[in-house]
């Protein structure tokens, strides 16, 4: 049996006609030693996010909904504090009243629908905004602020935090809320 190699041909990389390419000398570098025990972090922490919740308190009544939604959703997502981190949940917790009073601009109580599945063949139901806040206040709020908080885990343990109540009483003065203004 007589075996057979392939020649292995090396090729040198051609020069550019006419220059002269001169080699830099590197010069060998100093070992750095890095200590990370003395490396501090600037962002926050889980723990100190959950020790400094807060909960506020936002009175519906009479205020149009997209404008309440946006004031929730900086309370929930943390978004008023310095130590915002987009990545963590460091918002409060926000109680809000008297959400059956609330109010839609314009025709959006005949003209806006909220659209549900029930899971059967040919289940798509419609239910329009002005008929759903008049049977189910809370899901026309909590509705319009999952819409503006993140579409994750995180978005939904930030949205946890929203309790809504279609009257002007909560269970929740133990909390002491503070009173949020919508400006």
């Amino acid at each position: 049996m007589v075996k057979t190699t392939a020649k292995k041909t090396t090729r040198k990389p051609k020069k550019a006609a006419g220059k002269k390419t001169a080699k830099k000398e590197r010069k060998p570098q100093a070992k750095r030693t890095v200590n990370f025990s003395e490396m501090k972090s600037d962002s926050a922490t889980t723990q100190a996010l959950h020790a400094n919740r807060k909960w506020y308190l936002v009175d519906a009544k009479g205020k149009p909904v997209g404008r309440l939604a946006t004031l929730i959703a900086t309370l929930l997502r943390g978004k008023h504090r310095p130590s915002f981190t987009r990545h963590l949940d460091s918002g409060d917790f926000v109680v809000v009243v008297n959400a059956g009073q609330a109010v839609f601009t314009g025709k959006k109580t005949e003209q806006k629908y909220y659209h549900y599945h029930t899971g059967f063949i040919g289940g798509l139901k419609s239910v329009s905004a002005g008929d759903l806040l008049q049977t189910k206040p809370g899901e026309v709020i909590r509705h319009a602020v999952a819409g503006m908080l993140p579409k994750s885990a995180l978005g939904k343990n930030q949205i946890n935090k929203l309790k809504v109540y279609a009257g002007s009483d909560h269970p929740h003065a133990a909390q002491r809320p503070e009173q949020v203004q919508l400006s």
